[in-house]
C-alpha cells in the first residue's frame, strides 16, 4: 500500500506542477501591456489595470476553492480552473478592436482568468500537501516553483507570438488576438489531458505513520481561525512582506535604466526575477522543513527588508542583487505561507484556510500600489517599503511568541 501510494502522490505532484506551470501566465500580463493597448488604442495605464483584477480574482479563487473541496471533487475543481483562465483569454480574443471599453479586458482575461488560476492553483498546492503530509515542503516547493518558472517559459513566447514592434508600433507576429487565442487552446489541452489526474489521497492510500503528525492537533475550521491572533500575525505579515515586489516588478526595468545599466539589461534583469522567484519558491519550502516554519519565514521577510533598503544606494550592481533578493523571497513566500497555514491550523482544512490568509495577498496587491504610488521620491518609496517589510518580521516573531505560549 505505501509503493503504491508514494506512485499515486508523485503522479499528482507531477501533473500538478505541470498543470501550474501553465496556470503562471498569471505572471506574464506586462508581455501583453504595450500590443494590447496598441491594438485597442486603449491608454497603457488602463491597460496595466488588468494585472490588479486578476490578482484580485486570482485570491477569490483561491478562497472559492478552498470552500469547494469538501464538496465537489478536486479533479472537478481543477477543470474547471483550467478552463475558465483558458475561456478568459479566449473571450479577450473576440472583444472588438474598435471598442473603447477596456472593462471588457478587466472581465475576460482579468476577473474569469484569475478566478479560474485561483481555483486550479489552491487546489493543486492542496493535493500536494495532502499527499506528501511528511515532505510538504518538498512537495508544496515544487509546484509553486513551477508556477513561478511560467514567467521564464511564456514571457518570451508570448513575446514571440505577437511579435510588436515597440518601435515602430506594427505587429510583425500573430498580435494579441492570434496569441490569445492559440494559448487559449493550448491551456485547455493542457487542462483536459491533466485533470483527471490531480485528486486528493483517499482514506488509507497515504501511510498513516507519515500523516499522524500532522494530522494529530487540532484541524481548524477557516470561521475558527479567523478567532485567533495567529490568522492575524500570518496574513498581515504576508501582506506587508509582499508590498515591495508589487509595487516595485513593474517598475524594475524602469529602474535599471535610470541607473544606466540599458535597455537590454533592463531586459534581463526582469528575466532574472522569474528565475529567483522560482528558485525562492523551491528552496525556501526545503529551508522550512530544516529549520522551522517561522524561522524561515522570518528569514526572507527580514531579507526583503535589507534588499528593499539597499535600492536607495545608486550602484548597479548593488541594484541587480537587491532585485534578485526581493524577488527570491517573494517567491519564497508563495512556498512557506501555505505551510504556515498548515502548521498552525491542521491540514484537514488547508485549502479555506489557505485562502483566508490570502486575502492579506490581495490587499497588498490593491492597497499598497495606490498608497505608495503617491509617493514621488524613490529613496522614500524604497524606505518605506522596508519599513512595512520590517512590521512583517515582527508579526512573524508575535507568530513564534503566540505558538510558544499554547504549548
Amino acid at each position: 500500500m505505501e509503493k503504491k501510494g508514494s506512485r499515486a502522490g508523485v503522479k499528482v505532484l507531477i501533473a500538478g506542477s505541470i498543470l501550474q506551470l501553465f496556470l503562471g501566465i498569471i505572471y506574464v500580463w506586462s508581455e501583453f501591456v504595450a500590443p494590447v493597448s496598441t491594438f485597442f488604442r486603449w491608454e497603457l495605464a488602463d491597460v496595466k489595470l488588468t494585472s490588479s483584477f486578476m490578482l484580485c480574482c486570482f485570491v477569490l479563487g483561491i478562497l472559492a476553492s478552498g470552500r469547494l473541496q469538501s464538496k465537489v471533487s478536486a479533479q472537478k475543481i481543477v477543470l474547471a480552473g483550467g478552463l475558465l483562465m483558458a475561456a478568459g483569454m479566449l473571450a479577450a480574443s473576440f472583444i472588438p478592436q474598435t471598442s473603447r471599453a477596456v472593462w471588457l479586458i478587466y472581465a475576460a482575461y482579468g476577473v474569469v482568468g484569475g478566478f479560474g488560476v485561483g481555483l486550479a492553483y489552491n487546489t493543486v498546492i492542496t493535493c500536494a500537501q495532502k499527499w506528501f503530509p511528511h515532505k510538504r515542503g518538498m512537495a508544496t516547493g515544487v509546484s509553486v516553483c513551477m508556477f513561478g518558472f511560467s514567467t521564464v517559459v511564456f514571457a518570451p513566447l508570448v513575446k514571440a507570438l505577437i511579435g510588436f514592434n515597440a518601435a515602430t508600433g506594427a505587429f510583425e507576429g500573430f498580435g494579441p488576438v492570434a496569441a490569445f487565442r492559440i494559448l487559449a487552446a493550448a491551456f485547455a489541452v493542457v487542462t483536459v489531458a491533466l485533470f483527471s489526474v490531480v485528486r486528493l489521497p483517499e482514506e488509507g492510500a497515504v501511510p498513516q505513520g507519515k500523516a499522524a503528525a500532522v494530522l494529530s492537533g487540532k484541524q481548524y475550521t477557516t470561521g475558527e481561525i479567523l478567532k485567533t491572533g495567529r490568522f492575524y500575525f500570518i496574513a498581515l505579515s504576508m501582506m506587508f512582506l509582499t508590498a515591495s515586489y508589487f509595487i516595485l516588478n513593474p517598475s524594475f526595468k524602469d529602474f535599471a535604466s535610470s541607473r544606466r545599466l540599458g535597455d537590454d539589461v533592463g531586459t534581463a534583469i526582469v528575466m532574472m526575477t522569474g528565475i529567483a522567484s522560482a528558485l525562492g519558491r523551491l528552496a525556501v519550502p526545503l529551508l522550512a522543513d530544516k529549520i522551522g516554519r517561522e524561522n524561515a519565514t522570518f528569514s526572507i521577510v527580514t531579507a526583503t527588508a535589507v534588499g528593499t533598503a539597499a535600492l536607495c544606494i545608486d550602484s548597479g550592481a548593488v541594484y541587480v542583487a537587491a532585485v534578485a533578493i526581493i524577488a527570491f523571497c517573494y517567491g519564497g513566500s508563495s512556498g512557506v505561507y501555505p505551510l504556515l497555514t498548515a502548521d498552525h491550523f491542521g491540514l484537514k482544512n488547508v485549502g479555506s484556510n489557505y485562502g483566508a490568509v490570502m486575502v492579506g495577498f490581495m490587499v497588498s496587491a490593491l492597497l499598497f500600489p495606490m498608497i505608495i504610488g503617491r509617493i514621488a521620491d524613490m529613496t522614500a518609496k524604497f524606505i518605506v517599503l522596508a519599513i512595512l517589510a520590517a512590521v512583517a518580521a515582527v508579526m512573524i516573531i508575535f507568530l513564534s511568541r503566540a505558538k510558544k505560549a499554547l504549548r
